[in-house]
């Protein structure tokens, strides 16, 4: 007997759609659940369309109307940048989904694939692709593999992503989409997921079994440290002298912030944090020693100096965090690695307990409580010691007495601890700014600080700002920005003004990359090509260029506020936190040597300088590096 049909075409059992439509429809359906709430996992979909995908997942779209929203974005790059930016704010358990076209739409994916995927966040990619059935060949935008028929401009996002598949029949469209989902819900695995998508064969309809499209929820596990781990990770601390806590992105991606605050305020263990990590604890947590390694304090970086057991929590150990392997100094300095995935548990030969942070934090305390651990109230006094003079570097860094003077950018960063409560989000990605932020901010709440340094990536910073506006609707976002960033990536601004996201951006303007030219001056290049400058007799040493970014962001529907002084700033940031509408404060900062600025690097950062050069500057430069260098070790 033939089943009933339904509309279109549809059986009772099965649904006729095209692959397109039935993805639409499946993510439409797709949550995940942890700590007993549920939550979509796919909140939304960013797309800019062109021949590639708008006969496919752009007619889907139209098809499916509120049941997937769609958010237009100008830029591919910065629509994967919001998505990453909605998936942090949302503790990774919502995600947001990107469509482009084939061609640069697609290549345009792969810095943001990459930066979702260093930083574990999760962004689903739908990039269109080639004809699978090649009836024209090549077709616009091909880019031609002789060797390779199969091979497409995709394949570039296969390094970038933690899966990637290419759909070239419907059919295979079934195990693909289960497989990204596990990927994507999977707080071990998850980041850039990329199913590409032929033209052709998203137009194609199929019969699809109506059980694909059933509600599904995805369990976001809370893994159980294993008892022999455990122990021995009990036996670390006990032993410990001087033990230190290293706490990592882990921390707040398993929402393990008040499981890591109780635990240090019974144990007295001191906690410093990597640039993901920062926030763990309150600012003014009396076990917060702030941040680690090169951009640390130097409360933190001195444990770190003499900790004969580093307790990592949730961290990659980048290089900025161990200052390119010459942190930890003590001879036997051990670690001890909490982290969900072995991977990084097993990093610097240490004892590993590969589990969720909250689950394995509740449990070594709770066997640590036991046995009533401490550490000595003398280890304690003296870091707490430390940390007071840190603050007062601080306070000194942050300090304004003249109103009418040009801030510096410490200081702009003090005329927003003034302002900003727990509700407010700093976002930041690259330049000067991240350094100045680790040392010196004061986290208020464990998603406050919004640095994204996996991947420190210009133009990161706008977009994200619409992403994690999306998903804390209410909140005041603030995007940080220095006129580099700005340059690489504003586009972004237009969706904040068609969306009427309120989000606050300041652009600092110091004319050039401030970083890169400090570092160019120390390594012995001479600060090349890192000012913004008219070219004067072969070199960049003109006056400023005349480029005026305020009026550029007036231009794309911001409001604007100029800021040319202390007094006039404080004005300015306090009229944009209450604004309900996107709004800029610029304001040009004071880069003179004679204005203090925060205090500088306490450890060192590895880039290679010049083993042979005539230039004095270089020659000097090495010889800097070579004592640097020599306090490098393998922690075997």
């Amino acid at each position: 007997m033939t089943p009933p049909r339904r509309a279109s075409g549809t059986t009772a059992s099965t649904r006729r759609l095209t692959t397109a439509q039935a993805l639409i429809a499946f993510l439409a359906r797709q949550y995940t659940e942890r700590d007993g709430r549920r939550h979509r996992l796919i909140g939304a979909t960013w797309g800019i369309f062109g021949h590639g995908n708008v006969a496919g997942v752009g007619q889907a779209l139209v098809e499916a109307g509120p049941a997937m929203p769609y958010l237009q974005g100008r830029s591919e790059q910065a629509m994967v940048h919001a998505a990453v930016g909605y998936a942090r704010q949302s503790g990774r358990l919502s995600a947001h989904a990107v469509t482009t076209s084939i061609g640069p739409g697609a290549t345009n994916l792969v810095t943001g694939a990459a930066l979702a995927t260093v930083n574990h966040l999760p962004v689903l990619l739908l990039p269109g692709d080639t004809f699978a059935t090649r009836p024209a060949d090549p077709v616009l935008q091909q880019i031609e593999v002789p060797h390779s028929g199969d091979v497409s401009v995709n394949d570039c996002l296969r390094p970038v992503s933690r899966y990637f598949d290419r759909i070239t029949r419907p059919e295979a469209l079934i195990p693909a989409a289960l497989q990204a989902m596990r990927t994507l819900a999977d707080p071990a695995e998850t980041g850039a997921v990329t199913l590409a998508l032929p033209q052709d064969v998203q137009a194609e309809a199929y019969d699809w079994p109506a059980e694909f499209f059933a509600p599904r929820v995805w369990n976001v596990r809370r893994q159980a440290p294993d008892p022999h781990e455990l122990d021995q990770a009990v036996r670390a601390v006990r032993a410990a002298r001087r033990p230190l806590i290293v706490a990592g992105g882990g921390v707040h991606h398993s929402a393990a912030e008040e499981a890591l605050a109780a635990f240090a305020a019974a144990t007295r263990i001191p906690v410093a944090s990597t640039q993901a990590g920062k926030g763990s604890l309150r600012h003014d947590h009396p076990a917060d020693v702030g941040g680690i390694g090169h951009t640390g304090t130097a409360t933190a970086d001195a444990l770190a100096r003499d900790a004969d057991l580093v307790i990592g929590i949730g961290t990659r150990y980048t290089d900025f965090t161990t200052a390119s392997a010459t942190l930890f100094a003590d001879p036997a300095v051990r670690f001890l690695n909490l982290n969900i995935t072995g991977f990084d548990a097993h990093k610097l030969s240490a004892l590993p307990l590969v589990a969720d942070a909250r689950t394995a934090i509740g449990a070594l305390g709770e066997a640590l409580g036991a046995h009533g651990h401490r550490v000595d109230p003398a280890y304690e006094s003296e870091y707490t010691d430390a940390k007071g003079h840190w603050e007062r570097r601080v306070d000194a860094a942050f300090s304004t007495t003249d109103p009418d003077a040009r801030p510096t950018q410490a200081q702009v960063l003090g005329l927003l601890d003034e302002l900003v409560t727990e509700d407010d989000i700093l976002i930041n990605a690259a330049g000067s700014l991240p350094g100045d932020l680790h040392k010196l901010w004061r986290a208020r709440s464990p998603q406050q600080y919004h640095v994204e340094y996996g991947y420190s990536c210009m133009g990161y910073e706008i977009p994200a700002a619409l992403g994690v506006q999306l998903a804390a609707p209410g909140r005041p976002v603030w995007a940080l920005v220095g006129d580099g960033t700005y340059l690489m990536n504003p586009t972004e601004i237009v969706t904040a003004v068609q969306e009427g996201l309120p989000v606050k951006l300041v652009i600092l303007q110091n004319h050039g990359y401030a970083s890169i030219g400090g570092l160019s001056e120390s390594v012995g290049a001479e600060r090349l090509g890192t000012a913004y400058r008219h070219r004067t007799e072969g070199d960049f040493t003109g006056a400023p260029l005349p480029v005026d970014l305020a009026a550029n962001a007036a231009s794309l529907g911001m409001r604007v506020l100029r800021a040319a002084s202390v007094g006039e700033l404080r004005r300015a940031l306090a009229k944009a936190r209450g604004a309900d509408r996107p709004t800029c404060v610029y304001v040009e900062t004071e880069t003179a040597d004679t204005v203090s600025g925060p205090p500088p690097a306490q450890a060192w950062w590895d880039v290679p300088v010049a083993e042979t050069a005539t230039r004095p500057s270089a020659v000097e430069a090495r010889k800097e590096y070579d004592r640097q260098i020599a306090a490098r070790r393998r922690h075997l």
